[in-house]
């Protein structure tokens, strides 16, 4: 359980980060970008990967799209955690797990309990309560948008992430350094972009807390695996208790020390998600 209470740490640390991000003054943009250099850097150091497997891999569109993806939700991810706070941003990137499962039933071909129906169904009234505001005021109009990108990105991304795992040519671990590699050459090229269109200054206070959000980034997957292989035989629980945990203390995070407001169909949103991941994963059934 230890490697799994450490992930769940990296993950919503990932979420602190990016919300202190604005108050800070630090540009998003090319922290993600350092963020996936420092990733690449930790995931040499702690995979080990063979450089032949590079070299005789092939760049499948996967990885592609993964490396256009992975920038681009990671951007609206920090957008979503400013504009509508921690705790509604976690929901929606664990919600997310709807749509890889319905690519599993209609793409992998994979079978449905009543329970897994079930559970969609609340997850879907979840999201709903979750995201809900009883007034919008003036230039907030949108911004249930963010989430929405969040949670429809993250699915596809672990959508993706499943057809890697189909990848037999190269080990996986090298398959996830190349899409961190083709993240960070796009996520440059947006710097490059910004750089010379917008006159935006390469700051190296900016590189700094890349590479801090990216030790974290990459712990939060290399403690996420390894807690799967210590628990081998209850994939289910592990991943209830990651997206159970995240939430929770997503939860405690946003609203005890950064004061966000939820009304009370916000907390039967949240209390729905929770239910709806149990019913899902069925780690007990």
């Amino acid at each position: 359980m230890i490697f799994l209470l450490i992930s769940i740490c990296c993950s919503v640390t990932v979420a602190i980060l990016l919300k202190l991000a604005k108050r800070y003054k630090i540009n998003v943009t090319q922290a993600v970008t350092w963020n996936y250099l420092f990733a690449i850097v930790l995931a040499f150091i702690f995979y080990k990967p063979s450089f032949s497997s590079f070299f005789s891999a092939s760049i499948d569109p996967v990885y592609i799209a993964l490396g256009i993806l992975l920038p681009l939700v990671f951007w609206f991810l920090a957008g979503s955690v400013r504009h509508i706070g921690i705790v509604k941003t976690d929901i929606a990137q664990r919600l997310s797990l709807f749509i890889p499962l319905l690519a599993s039933y209609f793409l992998f071909k994979e079978s449905f309990s009543t329970l897994k129906i079930v559970g969609l169904s609340v997850g879907f009234i979840a999201i709903f309560f979750t995201l809900h505001k009883k007034t919008v005021q003036k230039n907030e109009g949108l911004n249930w948008l963010y989430p929405m990108f969040v949670f429809v990105g993250f699915g596809v991304i672990d959508t993706l992430f499943k057809k890697v795992a189909q990848i037999k040519d190269i080990p996986y671990t090298s398959s996830l350094i190349i899409i961190f590699f083709l993240a960070f050459i796009v996520s440059l090229l947006s710097i490059f972009y910004l750089s010379i269109v917008k006159k935006q200054k390469v700051e190296l206070v900016n590189f700094l807390c890349g590479c801090i959000l990216g030790f974290f980034n990459f712990f939060n997957i290399l403690f996420y695996l390894k807690a799967h292989r210590a628990m081998a035989d209850n994939p289910s629980v592990v991943f209830a208790a990651m997206n159970m945990g995240v939430i929770i203390l997503g939860s405690l995070v946003g609203i005890l020390i950064f004061k966000e407001k939820l009304n009370k169909l916000n907390y039967w949103g949240l209390a729905l998600s929770l239910v709806a991941i149990l019913l899902i994963t069925n780690p007990f059934f």
